[in-house]
Formats: C-alpha cells, structure tokens, sequence
C-alpha cells in the first residue's frame, strides 16, 4: 500500500484542531467547526481551501497548441492568453479519464490543472499523446483556494492590486511578497472566488496572510462537497468515470472543439443511462452508490452518484445516473438503509443564488 501524502499545510491543519481523513491518497482536512459552519461561511463571507493535492502540470513547445488540441475536448482555437477553460480528458470510447482546467500561458504554453487520484494517470496518457512536452510541476506548487463573496476584497487587500477587471475563468500573474502567485477568477464553491497558485515552500506563509483577515476562515473538503453539490457541479469518481461520456453528464454543451481528439467520436453519444439531478423533501439524504427505482418497483434503474442534505435550501439533493428510457420520469425512489425516499426530478443548479460569474 503507497504511503499517505500530506500537503504543505498539514501540521498547520492539525495545529488548529482539524478532523483529517485520507482523499485521494492524501491526509486532508474534512472539517474544523464543522461542515455546516464552513459551508454558510463560504455562502456569506470567504473561506481558505487547502487543494495542494491536485496534480499540476506544464505543457509547451512547438506545436503544443495543436498538439494538445488533440489529445483534450477544450477548444484551444478560441482561448485566449489570460484565460482558463474546463474540459475533459477522454478515452477511446468517449469515457472521462479526467475533467481539467487549462491555462494558456502564450501560444504553445500552457498549465494544467487535474484531479489528485488522476494525475498519475493522466500525466502518462498526455505524455502518450504529446511526447516530450509535460512536465509534472506538482512537487514544487501549492494551491489554495480563496471563495466565498468577500473574496475580492479580501484579496486586493492582500495583494494591494485591483482584481475588479479580472473576469470569470480568467487569470493574471502577480506576486506575493515578491514572489510568483498566479490568480485564478475560478473555484468548486459556486460563489464568487480565487485559485491561488504560489511555490510549495511559500503555500503556509500565504495561507496564514490570508487567515489574518476577520472575514476569512479556514474550511474542509465537507463544507467543499456540499458546495459543489448544491450547485450541480461534478466530482470525478462520481459523476465523472471512465463508463460514461461528457452527454450522459449533460455536459456536450462544453464540447465544441473541432479538433479530432481522441475520444471524439463517442463524446457526444448517450449510451444507456443519463444523469438526473433529484430534490428530496426533508433533510434526509442518500449516498454514493444507493439505488434508484421507481415508486412501488423494485427493478433496479440506476445509481445515485453524489446525495447530500443541502444547507443553503433546508433539504437533502441528489444526483443519479438513470437508465436513458426512464430519466424523463418525474419522480423515483432511492434507497438509503432499509428505508425507500421519494424524489422529484429537478434541474441544475439547485442553488440558484451563487455569485461565481458576477460581474463589476
């Protein structure tokens, strides 16, 4: 069995008293006050993230750019220095090995941000597929990520810079007491917020200035998965997997590269099942891997993904992947325990209020 990893903030997460759980084949904080407190902290004011187990990887040279194009969904024809975008990274047969966000640093320069318990994997299927052009640059960054509505002011503050102009899934390059910190106008919250990129050895220091905010608080990767979920956003292992394509997660909106890349051919296609965002009435919720079926039916049709009891709307949400011929059903039945729930078919977000794409 590998060896559990630890970010650069972990003596820092035990010091102050956070509850450590393994993630990804990481040590990292699942709570400090406790999920619901960190959750309407981030909806109302701002909260640090530790997120230095994601993979991070540069990707440059002659032809990067057509080179890449090829081997991921994004649509690299119409990024744009100083901007980001979310794609997949597929298999043959249209299955998501991972879903990534790039970063185009000049024309065939570009930084790649992937998930933890993919990066291994993804860094030899780009390596594959752009020879000689990836370089693992994880061991030598950190990542926290700022969110929450006073984010903003938190941060000019901090770097005595305006970030006003700085729009939506755009980045710039500042510095931090002169050193390097890439900004990224991005997060997993659904709230307005920021992906700081800073060397590893200067990931506490930063941490720390942030924190040194009253508005600020440290939160979990609990108070995170609530939050991505009420906003319908998806996690890989979950939503996400090597058996279903970008369609079947109702995410083809995102697929308009014309580029061949591998995997093109199926993205699109809906093979058997769809995923369906669900509403349950009261707080009770279900979890990863529940059954789904129709009231009063006890045929299998599908699974639930992601369930949680939602703080920002007083009850539990779901989501389910739903064989194709019954998705357009409006109610289900999900088992949690011994016990059946009822669900209500509904759309994405369930939390409609986030402030991510405002605008200044």
């Amino acid at each position: 069995m590998s060896e559990t990893r630890e970010t650069p903030l972990a003596s820092w997460h035990r010091d102050h008293g956070a509850k450590m759980a393994p993630f990804a084949g990481w040590d990292m904080p699942i709570q400090y006050e406790g999920i619901l407190a960190e959750h309407n902290h981030t909806r109302n004011a701002a909260s640090v993230f530790d997120i230095c187990h994601m993979g991070q990887f540069m990707l440059e040279g002659g032809g990067a750019a057509e080179k890449l194009a090829r081997a991921v969904t994004h649509n690299l024809a119409t990024l744009k220095e100083g901007k980001c975008r979310y794609g997949f990274l597929l298999n043959e047969k249209g299955g998501v090995l991972d879903d990534l966000i790039i970063y185009r640093l000049g024309a065939d320069r570009f930084f790649l941000v992937v998930n933890a318990a993919c990066a291994e994997g993804d860094f030899a299927a780009l390596s594959a597929r752009v020879p000689g052009m990836v370089t693992d640059i994880s061991p030598r960054m950190g990542k926290v990520d700022l969110q929450g509505p006073a984010s903003i002011d938190v941060l000019e503050k901090l770097l005595g810079q305006n970030f006003h102009d700085l729009g939506y899934f755009c980045f710039r390059e500042c510095e931090f007491r002169g050193r390097p910190l890439r900004v990224s106008r991005t997060g997993y919250t659904g709230e307005l917020g920021y992906e700081l990129y800073p060397p590893r050895d200067m990931t506490e220091e930063l941490w720390i200035a942030l924190l040194e905010d009253e508005r600020v608080k440290p939160a979990g990767l609990g108070a995170r998965d609530t939050l991505r979920l009420e906003c319908g956003l998806a996690l890989y292992g979950h939503e996400l997997d090597t058996e279903h394509t970008p369609a079947e997660a109702g995410m083809d909106g995102m697929l308009t590269s014309t580029a061949p890349y591998v995997g093109h051919e199926y993205a699109r296609s809906i093979k058997s099942q769809v995923l369906v965002a669900m509403k349950l009435e009261g707080r009770r919720t279900v979890r990863s891997g529940d059954s789904v079926t129709l009231p009063g039916e006890a045929a299998v049709i599908g699974k639930v993904t992601s369930g949680s009891f939602a703080p920002s709307l007083g009850y539990a949400v779901a989501l389910a992947y739903v064989d194709k011929e019954y998705a357009d059903r409006d109610t289900f039945a999900l088992t949690a325990g011994r016990s059946s729930l009822i669900a209500g078919k509904t759309e994405l977000p369930f939390y409609k209020n986030g402030t991510a794409r405002i605008k200044f």
